[in-house]
């Protein structure tokens, strides 16, 4: 008889997809990119850049990844895209905490940045993590608030989910 594994079984954390944009490393190349999302129905959210010598990696988190990914393959942008971890960080020690919370469960973290964005007043990070269920689980059971793609533009209600009296 099979075991289940009652720590992820049945739970999925909120998650965004982030878009991984492969660049030549030119002069104004990544404005060009910046330029595709720009008038659009989303809002840029989190940007990241990679360089080497000759390419750029971009890692891009938008309001709305079907839009983003449409426009990409209308300019023939090649593209890569995985699911990524978004957590507010309502206070400056709140990062160390989430680290300590997901090394002391031994998921791997494999890299972060900050957001553009302050979907509610405070700073927010991306985190690619080896195991995505068991660290939403982790970071949720330490009171951290996960954001996903609705959460981070014009669709963002700004308020607080563990607000008791939310002014509604």
């Amino acid at each position: 008889m099979p075991i289940e594994e009652l720590t992820t079984h049945g739970f999925l954390p909120p998650c965004t997809t982030q878009f991984s944009v492969f660049l030549d490393n030119r002069v104004g190349k990544l404005l060009e990119l910046l330029e595709v999302f720009e008038g659009q129905a989303l809002t840029l959210a989190g940007l990241s850049v990679l360089d080497t010598t000759d390419h750029a990696v971009v890692r891009i988190i938008t309001s709305n990844a079907a839009l983003a990914r449409r426009l990409l393959q209308r300019h023939n942008l090649p593209y890569s895209e995985v699911d990524v971890i978004v957590a507010e960080l309502p206070e400056l020690s709140t990062f160390t905490r989430m680290c300590i919370a997901l090394f002391s469960a031994e998921i791997s973290v494999n890299y972060t940045y900050p957001l553009l964005v302050q979907p509610r007043g405070h700073a927010a990070v991306a985190i690619h993590v080896d195991d995505r269920t068991l660290a939403g689980q982790i970071l949720r059971r330490k009171m951290f608030t996960l954001l996903e793609e609705n959460d981070l533009g014009d669709n963002a209600t700004g308020s607080d989910p563990l607000d008791e009296n939310p002014g509604y």
